[in-house]
């Protein structure tokens, strides 16, 4: 097989363990029409696009020279101790059992200093797939009093490791950011909210980075997507359109913003 026929047939496979196409080439940031022809075996990436999608797939380059039988193997049970990521990644996704009782979808509120006395509300989902549990979250910001529209999305991965929920995200784009999140797991009588902390960078004062209160809301496994989109944005704090326990969480004088001053 030639090492462009071998290339496609490995690159294939691999786009077969995800959604879509489109997907792939949204987050490796290649033109789908150009990403076609690779798949096609019409042309060969250069090196440096090589390492790219591998770097997607959490391999390495020299992986798409593989016989495909060796390639199929190292997709299903790839080789961790090859890198320092293997470490972190060996984390994941922890207690699997307990972590899927918070599958389903999330309403999201958290303090930004993006956002000085406004709740940014946002949207998740929990899934499984491939054996992981992973987070897709959504961020829309319409702020028509400073002509701001804002849309974000993030992927990530979930743990669960002595009955807290671990949540490791980055921003899908070609300048990713990089955020975790730390929650509580229901408690017996209460499984409406997950609280806990999150830790990220401000886009609108130089990517300062930055900790505060983040509470989830379940809106279980089959939602109104819609209702649940149009419900994201900035909100005063105060607001009534807050459920009463956001508020509660969030307005307390101990859920200030933690951030680093601009003239330390």
């Amino acid at each position: 097989m030639h090492d462009a026929d071998l290339f496609a047939a490995n690159l294939r496979f691999a786009c077969a363990t995800r959604r879509s196409i489109s997907q792939i080439c949204r987050e490796i940031g290649i033109n789908r029409q150009q990403f076609n022809r690779y798949i096609s075996g019409e042309a060969r990436p250069s090196a440096h696009n090589v390492a790219r999608i591998a770097g997607f797939f959490g391999l390495q380059a020299q992986d798409f020279s593989l016989s495909p039988k060796l390639f199929e193997a190292r997709m299903v049970r790839p080789d961790r101790d090859r890198s320092e990521a293997g470490l972190l990644l060996e984390g994941f996704p922890g207690d699997l059992a307990g972590l899927r009782r918070h599958i389903g979808y999330y309403q999201t509120y958290h303090l930004s200093p993006s956002w000085p006395g406004r709740v940014v509300c946002s949207c998740a989902r929990i899934h499984e797939e491939s054996g992981s549990i992973r987070v897709k979250s959504i961020e829309r910001i319409r702020d028509a009093a400073n002509e701001i529209q804002q849309f974000s999305k993030y992927v990530g991965l979930v743990t669960f490791w002595r009955n807290r929920i671990f949540i490791a995200e980055r921003s899908v784009g070609r300048q990713p950011m990089l955020s975790q999140t730390i929650l509580m797991p229901f408690e017996v009588h209460q499984r409406v909210y997950l609280r806990g902390t999150t830790m990220g960078v401000s886009w609108r004062k130089e990517n300062l980075p930055y900790a505060s209160r983040m509470i989830w809301r379940t809106l279980g496994q089959e939602p109104d997507l819609r209702q649940m989109l149009s419900r994201c944005g900035v909100v005063a704090a105060g607001s009534r359109q807050l459920p009463a326990t956001v508020r509660s969480f969030l307005e307390t004088p101990d859920a200030d913003v933690l951030t680093v001053p601009t003239d330390y």
